[in-house]
């Protein structure tokens, strides 16, 4: 019979894993990021904004994925890419046909669907880059919140559409 388990204990990576499993599967824990996360990153912006204007530099790092891959991980960008422009679109079009609507509440879902493209645009190329060094290393894709929160953006928008639906245009 193993030993107790013993409390986990956070890794650099800001992850908890038990010391001693007893047969159960590991059990692990987000804490957040560390200290030394944030410098990591704060250290890698310069190579990060370097492969974002150079992508010919990542040829540099690990090894050539399959291309089947690297296309996709392009299909990808294009597809954020191509909810930036519809975020985009959609904020002009409400700034530009929804005259009869209250000027603050216009100018407030136009800027809402303005910034959610323009994050959404810079967020593409920031995936495009960390998935292509992640095919190169051999490393698991990076996660990222930011569908999360680009859906409650759109849904924000939504139930704000919605309420200006209900309550009529001019309010």
């Amino acid at each position: 019979m193993a030993g107790p388990a013993t409390l986990p204990q956070p890794d650099a990576g800001g992850t908890s894993r038990p010391k001693t499993g007893g047969g159960y599967p590991a059990l692990i824990v987000r804490t957040g990021p560390s200290v030394a996360d944030v410098i990591d990153f704060v250290r890698g912006l310069p190579v990060r904004a370097r492969l974002w204007l150079s992508p010919q530099d990542i040829r540099t790092e690990g090894t050539t994925p399959d291309y089947r891959f690297s296309l996709a991980n392009e299909r990808t960008f294009l597809a954020w890419l191509r909810t930036a422009l519809a975020l985009i679109g959609g904020g002009f079009a409400v700034d530009q046909f929804l005259l009869r609507l209250h000027r603050p509440v216009r100018v407030t879902l136009a800027v809402l669907l303005l910034v959610g493209g323009a994050m959404c645009a810079v967020r593409a190329v920031n995936h495009w880059v960390r998935c292509e060094r992640a095919m190169r290393r051999g490393e698991d894709l990076p996660v990222s919140r930011f569908p999360t929160l680009l859906a409650l953006l759109v849904a924000a928008v939504a139930l704000l559409m919605v309420v200006v639906a209900a309550v009529g245009w001019a309010g």
